[in-house]
């Protein structure tokens, strides 16, 4: 089957297998993708009726089907029909949940081009409403994560607009942010963090 973007481009899936053979799996991640840890995350969380935060799905326009069966139908080609806003949402302690989760392999900044402008606006109208938007942050090399209220990266993000530096230096995201220890259950426990920033608890 093959999914293409608005603009016609090709999507290519990222080789999960591939990519921890290469990286090598630790103790610490277990070969796990930030996603996979936050959706096992997001998994406890229900469970334990603490929070109802899921993945966002990505709208798919189909365009062609193959019907090998009458029974049964294969998708052959499909587009993606709209921008994706950011990843996560939900609702946790009457308060509505948005943010984003990125990685990278550089060691001493965070590239501001793994963000894209509609996602900002999105994030800036969340914040508009009254509701709780970050974004959480993987250093993958040291695999370290932050949880990075959305206000400060919108001042870089601003920056960087008006022609000022194009990365978020780690030591900024150490001092602005918050470090999430990786643990067992949650594996990535942002509710502490959420209710130490936004209740005061």
């Amino acid at each position: 089957m093959t999914i293409r973007y608005p603009n016609g481009q090709a999507f290519v899936p990222v080789n999960k297998t591939k990519n921890n053979q290469k990286r090598g799996l630790s103790y610490s991640n277990r070969g796990m993708t930030l996603e996979d840890d936050i959706n096992e995350t997001n998994e406890y969380y229900l469970a334990c009726g603490k929070a109802v935060i899921h993945k966002k799905p990505t709208p798919i326009q189909i365009v062609s089907v193959d019907y090998p069966k009458r029974s049964a139908a294969v998708i052959k080609e499909a587009y993606f029909k709209l921008q994706s806003t950011t990843d996560y949402n939900g609702v946790y302690r009457g308060r509505y949940i948005d943010f984003e989760a990125k990685e990278t392999k550089n060691k001493t900044s965070f590239p501001l081009k793994n963000f894209h402008e509609h996602q900002i606006t999105h994030m800036k109208a969340v914040l508009k409403q009254n509701g709780i938007c970050f974004v959480l942050l993987r250093f993958s090399t040291t695999d370290e994560i932050f949880f990075l209220k959305a206000n400060s990266l919108f001042t870089y993000w601003d920056e960087q607009e008006k022609g000022g530096r194009k990365s978020i230096p780690k030591a900024d995201i150490e001092q602005l942010g918050n470090l999430i220890p990786i643990s067992l259950n949650p594996r990535i426990d942002y509710l502490q963090i959420i209710d130490q920033v936004y209740f005061d608890s």
